[in-house]
């Protein structure tokens, strides 16, 4: 069931902002970045694949482990959620789209200007310059093995995962839009996310105290069930098509 007040509110709001989480893709068959890891990864622990020490400790097995994610993603396709969010887009006045996840199932479903706070496992870059690295059709990706890293064009340095690793900061530019985003919003969606990864986990507490209502979306209690306002239990390709229809069908 949806509530009344919420459907008044999702139709009068000027400024929409959703955060997604890894519980999204999940529903799109995208292993949790804390799934336990099989195969050749199985002896590691997904912290350890995910920092730069690791890479350069073993660049060809982190690399290896990226491509194997990668190609999982190449396989997946949007699910009602990115779907529903998309179609959300057209709707409202504005809507802000904020992930922590590092697929683009989002863009895939024709959401725009995606803000990726955690990076995009499609766009690698040097670990020396930065220089943006462009994956060719005939690389291999996601055999579950070990694969060198290609080197950068500019200055011959390995090319690196174009993902946020433990330790580093988040993109600034992107951070910053997710701030003010939250700031001068007038309704705030938070769906598939634990509430466990900081800074993101931060964004609706922003919101929150500057009374925007919060609308949670999870099959599961989190820490935000006492932030939000509104707290849609259930998976979200479930609930993001019926809370669309009962705001929009009748319109």
């Amino acid at each position: 069931m949806i509530p009344n007040q919420l459907i008044e509110q999702l139709q009068q709001a000027k400024h929409l902002v959703i955060l997604t989480g890894a519980g999204v893709s999940a529903e799109s068959g995208i292993p949790t970045f804390r799934d336990a890891l099989t195969g050749l990864w199985e002896n590691f622990d997904a912290e350890q694949l995910a920092c730069k020490d690791g890479f350069l400790a073993d660049p060809s097995l982190v690399w290896g482990w990226y491509e194997w994610r990668r190609n999982r993603v190449l396989k997946a396709q949007p699910n009602p959620a990115h779907l529903s969010i998309a179609k959300l887009a057209k709707r409202v006045p504005k809507l802000t789209l904020i992930t922590q996840n590092v697929d683009d199932l989002h863009e895939r479903a024709g959401s725009l200007d995606v803000l990726h706070l955690h990076g995009s496992l499609h766009h690698p870059r040097c670990i020396n310059c930065g220089t943006p690295y462009r994956h060719l059709e005939t690389e291999p990706v996601g055999s579950e093995s070990r694969i060198d890293p290609p080197t950068c064009s500019r200055c011959k340095g390995l090319v690196r995962p174009g993902v946020v690793w433990f330790g580093e900061p988040l993109p600034a530019d992107q951070w910053a839009l997710s701030e003010q985003a939250c700031q001068n919003c007038d309704l705030m969606m938070i769906v598939g996310t634990s509430g466990m990864v900081w800074p993101a986990a931060d964004l609706p507490y922003m919101a929150e105290k500057l009374d925007v209502p919060i609308v949670q979306v999870n099959p599961t209690i989190t820490s935000f069930n006492g932030l939000a306002k509104f707290n849609l239990c259930g998976k979200a390709g479930e609930v993001l098509p019926k809370l669309y229809a009962a705001t929009f069908s009748d319109l």
